[in-house]
């Protein structure tokens, strides 16, 4: 998931760009049109070295882009796990569940996969979710607004969903010369753009 506009909620890539200061991630970003976005993943049987070395690259490439959040698929890994900061804390969920959700909050989403495209959209405000961390240890969380948010985002991703699935009519048609150029033409050069819900365009 993209920070927002104002780059307040991004990823630290200042703080975190000594982190693997000597190599590049052997992976790269997958946009809106790649089929890998739209297939569901894979659950995670074993956590080893692998699985660890895959979601340091996660953190590579989230920090780099910048983000908050990065799920397996949209570095075109099967593999059901995502990555994120949330109040400068990182993590890693393996084979998350959201077991609980609870209101309404509308924000403007951001996705990393859909660069420089924002869009108001409805999701439960709080939610319960389930999962695994790296030691093998089964965790749940309690998240809201932003936190809840963004562990919705990158699961969508896992279960081969993007954020324009959630889109209202107005934003589809609004957003529907934007989003085919990114499929031709790759990500958008320039400021970002957000899209609310009635179709309005907002640079």
């Amino acid at each position: 998931m993209a920070g927002d506009r104002s780059g307040s909620a991004r990823g630290d890539r200042g703080a975190r760009a000594g982190r693997y200061p000597d190599r590049v991630a052997p992976y790269s970003l997958r946009y809106l049109g790649d089929p890998v976005l739209q297939q569901r993943t894979t659950d995670i049987a074993d956590i080893d070295d692998r699985l660890i070395q895959l979601a340091e690259d996660m953190f590579d490439v989230m920090y780099d882009a910048p983000g908050i959040g990065l799920a397996a698929p949209q570095i075109g890994v099967q593999k059901r796990l995502f990555v994120y900061e949330h109040d400068d804390e990182p993590g890693v969920l393996i084979n998350p569940d959201v077991v609980e959700s609870d209101g309404a909050w509308v924000y403007s989403e951001g996705c990393l996969s859909i660069p420089g495209i924002y869009f108001e959209i409805e999701r439960p405000k709080t939610i319960m979710i389930t999962g695994v961390d790296l030691d093998g240890n089964e965790v749940s969380y309690e998240a809201d607004e932003l936190q809840a948010r963004l562990f919705q985002h990158e699961l969508d991703h896992l279960n081969g969903t993007l954020m324009v699935e959630h889109l209202t009519d107005e934003q589809r048609k609004s957003a529907k010369k934007h989003l085919l150029e990114l499929r031709l033409n790759g990500p958008r050069v320039g400021a970002s753009i957000s899209i609310g819900a009635d179709g309005t365009v907002t640079d």
